[in-house]
């Protein structure tokens, strides 16, 4: 039962299982009820794991320390004379305040270093406890003696199975209640896309901190009920292994559910009482048993029942009319309020020694769209992230209107006005569509209540921006277009003043692109300050106003599109120079005709719309071949086909007459490809010399060590830096080394992708002069290179890709003076 489906017979299951249970507590008596407190007990304690867990997506393995807080609490105040009702919410109140605390430390790590910080929370209470002297009884622990009483009527086993069932009630319907909350929606958004949940103006340390300080409070809140039920505690009582049955409390059940875990509870208590007769075994047996039912069910015994379950669906009415009558709604849900600019003045950004961007200005005007572009590695994500928030600017100054925004928070600058949109889409995967949308209203907030008038409005915004899916679908199941769509219209929710969008375009097909391209002329004319972020250049000269052009970190250009387009600083970025010095291969290649890699309508992708379809492009023995197009024309993910990195959906791979499209990559390699990827990914703390080595791991024959001598010569700066950590290199070495990697493997293809991406001109230019003494010494190689005329330079042939199609292809020579490559990168003129 998903948590977040609304289904209106959770209230009545949870009341059933709780009658089931009163039931049980009167049917039973003695050793029976203690059971079944404790089966309550431990779902309470497991409710509020899964707040952590299940909606937060933090691990805690300290959870018996809440536990052991909330007991003590309880048995040290009823044993001064205070009154056992009045402990209990004193002892989750302590519990919570603990949890807050602790949650300072644990929100600065992650993954395993968080579970290793709830770990020492755990070690550090129960070695307190036992420190504890008079107040807690030290390693003796505390002995209660007497329960408390309620209306003259004494507690007694029976009684107190009463109450912990009547708890577990009530945390069970608080969760299925805090889950359809606006609160439990931002814990399940931070989990999923912590930085697009801060984009929307929530504070993810905010969120997790509150998920820690309930679960904390239920947790002491179980543990205050154990005193008067065990009638002694001690140290011993709240081992680590408590902690562990926790979890798996709400892993069996399902984490997330809402009945997970009480069915986990009822695992992790019950099977061990089963399995008593078995004396030392019981445990082996009980460990047995989960790992067979975590094997089974993955998912928990809850979540994998709501699998069986059909989903409702959700409709709602959708809108015919034209463009004209969204852009009113748009408008009208927007606010007549005057526009603001966005002034971005010579902000600037550091990182290390590099300087990623210097002295960027431009002007977001409202109701224009402002686009800002360049090559890969320009610093157009790193402009971006500086105006949203996500990174402080060392110099330079954001303005909204009159407002300051430098260096304040995402959260802050979102709360602002300021909404954006990723590179790769970051929708909140487990969250409806609708829902994705609603969280974005009223930016920051988390006790607002959403009302029906909000999802009609995320509805006619969905529709606005042209989604016509399922509306209650998860996001996580939609097809990338949707996904898209989906993520503008969260977007426009928060009702922006500005609205940055970070490629929009990446995936997308060319029909999709155009009707991309009106939307934004739409949203822009209903006042909203549009910047965009963008490789695909008939959309960016067909929607702009005002574009700035950017290289290397740094404005080379600004104007109107049809300025910028025949800017020769902007077509020397994205072509490289005509008279690049890298050399030419002195007499035309001859060769075999064989080629040693072939592929024949090759489609791939990474989501339902291909990046690939029906490319066809063949490398003949000792050839040099480029593979060109802008940036998001599928180059990249061509080579990773190649490789085997990504599987192709259609067509065929040859490499040597031998299919490779359905080998995996490992295998590829060791029939002759080396991959040299986009980004060099050398291994950081490895030295030079075993990241070459490294290199001959598939095949069969012995490191010789003149083979990594001779390396060493070709690159005499990896020479002076042999023992030197890979990560320690600048980029330059790295993309050396990771060549060096690669021809040790004595490949029959070298594959090269973006070789000169983010390097220096001077680097650039030590490293072409590297590629054409590989390719005059007859080595194999295709390359992949943003800039076009630096690789034909040392090319013998091209082909030219357009979103995933070769378009063109001929000598290098011939493609060069083609004036259709120079549009392939910057659009039509």
């Amino acid at each position: 039962m998903r948590p977040l489906n609304g289904a209106p017979a959770m209230p009545l299951a949870i009341a059933a299982l709780t009658a089931i249970g009163l039931g049980l507590v009167a049917g039973s008596s003695g050793y029976g009820n203690f059971v079944i407190a404790l089966v309550a007990l431990t779902t309470v304690a497991g409710v509020g794991l899964n707040v952590l867990l299940g909606l937060t997506g933090l691990i805690s393995f300290g959870h018996a320390g809440f536990y052991a807080i909330g007991a003590y609490a309880s048995a040290i105040l009823t044993g001064a004379g205070v009154d056992f009702w009045l402990a209990l919410p004193a002892a989750a109140g302590l519990s919570a305040l603990v949890g807050i605390v602790l949650a300072v430390p644990a929100m600065r790590v992650k993954g395993p270093y968080l579970a290793m910080v709830t770990i020492a929370f755990g070690f550090i209470v129960e070695h307190a406890l036992i420190e504890g002297g008079s107040l807690t009884g030290g390693q003796n622990g505390l002995v209660v003696t007497g329960g408390p009483a309620l209306f003259g009527v004494p507690f007694a086993e029976r009684e107190l199975a009463i109450l912990a069932v009547l708890g577990a009630g009530a945390a069970l319907y608080g969760f299925h209640r805090l889950a359809l909350s606006r609160l439990g929606r931002a814990m399940r958004a931070v989990r999923d896309a912590d930085v697009a949940a801060a984009s929307l103006g929530f504070d993810p340390v905010r969120v997790k901190t509150l998920a820690f300080a309930i679960s904390a409070a239920l947790t002491g809140l179980a543990g205050a009920v154990l005193p008067p039920l065990m009638l002694f505690i001690a140290p011993s009582s709240f081992p680590f292994s408590q902690s562990i049955l926790f979890v798996l409390a709400v892993v069996v059940g399902g984490a997330g559910t809402v009945l997970g875990p009480l069915f986990g509870a009822l695992v992790t208590v019950l099977l061990p009482e089963l399995l008593s007769g078995l004396a030392e075994y019981r445990l082996l047996f009980f460990g047995l048993a989960t790992l067979v039912v975590l094997w089974l069910v993955p998912a928990g015994l809850v979540g994998s029942l709501a699998r069986l379950v059909p989903r409702r669906t959700e409709t709602w009415p959708r809108r015919t009319e034209g463009h004209a009558t969204g852009e009113a709604d748009l408008a009208g849900f927007l606010g007549d309020r005057p526009g603001e600019p966005l002034v971005v003045e010579a902000i600037g950004i550091q990182f290390g020694g590099i300087r990623a961007a210097e002295d960027v200005s431009f002007t977001a005007k409202p109701g224009a769209v402002t686009s800002v572009i360049g090559p890969n590695g320009a610093g157009k994500t790193t402009v971006l992230n500086m105006v949203s928030g996500f990174y402080r600017p060392s110099s330079g100054a954001i303005r909204l209107g009159t407002r300051d925004l430098t260096g304040a928070p995402a959260q802050t600058i979102a709360r602002a006005g300021l909404a954006r949109t990723y590179q790769t889409t970051r929708l909140f995967g487990s969250l409806g569509v609708l829902d994705n949308v609603v969280l974005a209203f009223a930016p920051g907030q988390l006790w607002r209540r959403a009302g029906r008038d909000d999802r009609a409005k995320a509805a006619a915004l969905l529709a606005f921006t042209g989604y016509t899916g399922a509306l209650d679908r998860r996001a996580d199941e939609l097809p990338h277009v949707d996904r898209r769509l989906v993520e503008i219209a969260r977007a426009l929710a928060g009702r922006p003043r500005v609205l940055l969008l970070d490629e929009p375009a990446a995936g997308l097909t060319r029909a999709d692109t155009d009707r991309l391209g009106g939307l934004l002329r739409r949203i822009a004319a209903c006042g909203v300050a549009v910047v965009l972020v963008e490789h695909d250049m008939p959309l960016v000269m067909g929607v702009s106003d005002h574009i700035l052009v950017m290289d290397a970190g740094r404005p080379i250009a600004s104007g109107a599109p049809a300025a910028v387009r025949h800017d020769p600083a902007v077509v020397r970025a994205y072509l490289g120079a005509a008279d690049t010095p890298a050399r030419p291969r002195e007499t035309p290649w001859s060769g075999p005709a064989d080629a040693v890699l072939s592929a024949h309508g090759l489609t791939a992708g990474y989501g339902a719309a291909p990046v690939l379809e029906g490319v066809s492009l063949e490398v003949r023995p000792g050839e040099t071949v480029a593979l060109l197009g802008a940036n998001g024309a599928g180059k990249s993910t061509a080579m990773r086909a190649l490789a085997g990195l990504l599987r192709p959906v259609q067509g065929g791979i040859v490499l040597e007459d031998r299919a490779v499209a359905a080998l995996p990559a490992h295998r590829i390699a060791r029939l002759g490809l080396a991959l040299v990827p986009e980004g060099r990914q050398v291994f950081p703390e490895l030295t030079v010399v075993e990241n070459i080595r490294l290199g001959a791991h598939g095949r069969r024959a012995a490191i010789d060590p003149a083979e990594i001598e001779a390396l060493l010569t070709r690159f005499p700066r990896l020479r002076d830096r042999a023992t030197s950590r890979a990560g320690l290199l600048s980029g330059g070495e790295q993309q050396m080394l990771a060549i060096a990697r690669g021809m040790m493997a004595r490949p029959r293809i070298l594959l090269l992708d973006e070789p000169s991406l983010g390097l220096a001109p001077a680097m650039i230019n030590a490293l072409y002069a590297v590629v054409a003494d590989l390719r005059d010494r007859g080595t194999t190689i295709l390359i992949v290179d943003q800039m076009a005329a630096l690789a034909l330079t040392v090319a013998d042939r091209g082909y030219v890709l357009e979103q995933g199609r070769v378009v063109t292809e001929g000598s290098a020579a011939e493609l060069a003076a083609d004036k259709d490559l120079e549009a392939a990168y910057l659009g039509a003129a």
